[in-house]
Order: C-alpha cells, then sequence, then structure tokens
C-alpha cells in the first residue's frame, strides 16, 4: 500500500525537514500550476516519469520553465531509448497519478527502482516547490532539505545541467 500525504508530511517532520505546504485547486500540467502556484515563493518545478528500453526507471526533476528533449536527455544520461512511464508503473512505483509526480514519490519506492536526476540550476534556488503526492497541494523545502529527503528514501541524486533541445544535434 503506497504511502499518502500525511504519511509523507510526518516523514518530513521525522527528518527535521522544514516544510510547508499550500492548498489549491487541482492541477495536471504545468500551465494549470503556474495558474494556481505561480504566486507562491520558490521555485516552481516540474517532474518527469521516464522508463527505457532496458526496463530502468528514471525521475527527472527540473524547472517548470525547462523545455526538455527526450532524445537529447537520454544521451546526457545514459539512458536507452525513454519513454515516459504509463500511468499504472507510476502508481506502482511512486504511489501517484498523472499530474502528481513528485521526487517525494521516492519514499514509495522501496525497491529503489529508480534512478534521480536533478535540474543543477533548479537546485541552487532558495527553496523548491513540489506536490505532496497529490495534486491539489504544493509542498515548499529547501534544495539541501531534497537532498536529505532523497537519500532517507535510500536513494542517491545525480544533478545535471539539462541540456537545451538541440543540444544533441549539430
Amino acid at each position: 500500500m503506497a504511502l499518502e500525504n500525511d504519511d509523507l508530511l510526518r516523514r518530513l517532520q521525522e527528518l527535521g525537514i522544514a516544510h510547508q505546504t499550500h492548498e489549491h485547486a487541482a492541477v495536471f500540467t504545468v500551465e494549470e500550476a503556474q495558474r494556481h502556484c505561480g504566486h507562491l515563493p520558490g521555485a516552481h518545478c516540474k517532474n518527469l516519469f521516464f522508463k527505457d528500453k532496458k526496463g530502468q526507471l528514471w525521475l527527472v526533476v527540473t524547472l517548470d520553465d525547462r523545455k526538455v528533449d527526450i532524445k537529447t536527455l537520454q544521451k546526457a544520461i545514459g539512458a536507452a531509448r525513454l519513454s515516459f512511464g504509463k500511468a499504472e508503473l507510476l502508481m506502482e512505483v511512486l504511489g501517484v497519478i498523472p499530474g502528481a509526480v513528485t521526487p517525494f514519490g521516492l519514499i514509495n519506492d522501496t525497491e529503489q527502482r529508480v534512478q534521480v536526476i536533478l535540474d543543477a540550476e533548479m537546485m541552487a534556488a532558495d527553496l523548491l516547490n513540489y506536490h505532496p503526492l497529490r495534486n491539489d497541494a504544493t509542498t515548499a523545502i529547501t534544495p539541501a532539505d531534497l537532498r536529505r529527503f532523497i537519500s532517507a528514501c535510500g536513494h542517491s541524486a545525480r544533478d545535471l545541467n539539462i541540456p537545451p533541445p538541440d543540444a544533441g544535434s549539430a
């Protein structure tokens, strides 16, 4: 059984991670999130859940306005032909629905199936905003606390300067 919002917030408290959660209308896209959450302080982020042709799972966490070209990204991270993970797999591994993808979902990846890639520019922000396992709220934490949380979930994360869409073609 996947852990839910209350479990996550309790775990953040147990880890001594300062956080603030704001409730809002459910959002499913970056555009909807900007409309309902753009006024919140901190960097706003998007989370991309991929599976490659070898079955490796990837969570790419980046600034919400970052353009990501999948072919360029897969070369940068060393993945084999990325495609978006299906909703069933997302629920099975991270315990969230599409539109609620979040690094906080790593709390449910007890088998450490997911490789985590963090946008280096995002990690330079003072405050980061993510869904707390549901898409009708946003939780803000610091980049250092995000790293602590990811580590506490048994994962390691790799920082990456996400290449621009045209970086792979010359």
